[in-house]
């Protein structure tokens, strides 16, 4: 570094980031005027899209790539691979690329166009799986990303379904985040469940600094959580195929803390879909799929107070599903239309 570009960083450390992802976090609570009024209390989102990367997963890359590095587990060369629906995969290439490691991304072919799209303009190497196969099928997405960190020498599986880095990302971040932005007057935090890290991170914080707090996980038509959260029992006939990128498992990830969940509600595709253009087109938000889901739940409850505090947590940015959930063609494909 020249003397020259050191004094330059100097004078304007105090109003930029020296790199990506020192912009991470952070991200504004905003109450939803219409929901709110429709539902006679007081809902507000944490808007994840706020992320330099779009959506809440730039927490848990940052923080699983950091922690790896500080173990030793990644080092100079290596290469990082994960299992993902695209935005844990967005995020992980966002990372990679200003780290310098390769990246190799194993994708269900759900995934929207333009997720895949951005993987590939990131640099990382992505591999379509497909959906409609058993966790445990050699072709599926998460079979593949154990395959290859075991074939390719410096590997580290970041494996967000099961690695607690996921839980804590959100534990030491979005948590207190919401406790500040609310003055700590939430009363109900609400998320779709994937990897469960998310919710379960956000809600452990909330829950140590009130147990009072309601936390409600929000489950896809066609997944296991829910049943199982309500009986023990994994039940594969309920498993089948759904749209809704992000949201729901058909298998039971590590990062699923069943016991900070006090309960789910389930919701289908069609009825997500027509809430998630519902909220860009009354309240002005361009939220991804699962937010529209999440704000599906939140109706479908109805029995809420006037002086509630409902936080919900939405996961990504519009912009990743303009060939699905906002393309009038393919909600037409779908019979949603």
């Amino acid at each position: 570094m020249t003397k020259l570009t050191s004094e330059i960083e100097q004078r304007i450390q105090k109003g930029a980031y020296r790199n990506i992802t020192k912009a991470i976090g952070n991200t504004p609570l905003v109450k939803l005027r219409h929901l709110s009024k429709d539902l006679h209390t007081n809902i507000y989102v944490k808007l994840e899209c706020f992320n330099p990367g779009l959506s809440a997963k730039d927490r848990i890359a940052a923080y699983m790539i950091e922690k790896a590095e500080r173990n030793g587990l990644l080092g100079p060369g290596g290469t990082v691979i994960d299992a993902t629906s695209g935005n844990t995969g967005y995020a992980l290439a966002m990372i990679c690329a200003i780290k310098g490691y390769r990246c190799v991304l194993t994708v269900a072919d759900k995934a929207s166009a333009e997720k895949v799209n951005a993987l590939k303009a990131l640099g990382a190497e992505v591999i379509l799986c497909p959906s409609k196969v058993k966790p445990e099928d050699p072709r599926s997405y998460y079979s593949q990303a154990v395959r290859l960190a075991n074939e390719i020498e410096g590997a580290y599986y970041t494996n967000q379904n099961f690695n607690s880095d996921n839980n804590l990302a959100h534990y030491h971040g979005t948590g207190p985040e919401i406790w500040e932005q609310t003055e700590g007057k939430i009363t109900h935090i609400v998320a779709a469940v994937g990897t469960g890290g998310t919710l379960c991170g956000t809600a452990r914080y909330l829950v140590e600094k009130n147990p009072n707090i309601e936390v409600i996980g929000v489950d896809a038509k066609g997944s296991v959580l829910k049943k199982y959260h309500e009986t023990g029992v994994f039940d594969d006939s309920e498993i089948h195929p759904y749209k809704i990128e992000g949201l729901g498992k058909s298998i039971i990830p590590g990062n699923v803390d069943f016991d900070v969940i006090d309960y789910f509600i389930r919701v289908n595709d069609l009825d997500s879909a027509h809430m998630t253009r519902s909220c860009a087109s009354r309240e002005g938000l361009f939220l991804g799929y699962s937010s529209g889901a999440v704000m599906q739940a939140i109706h479908q409850k109805k029995d809420w107070k006037v002086d509630d505090l409902v936080v919900m947590v939405s996961a990504d940015h519009g912009s990743k599903y303009l060939s699905s959930v906002y393309n009038d063609g393919w909600m037409k494909e779908q019979g949603f239309m």
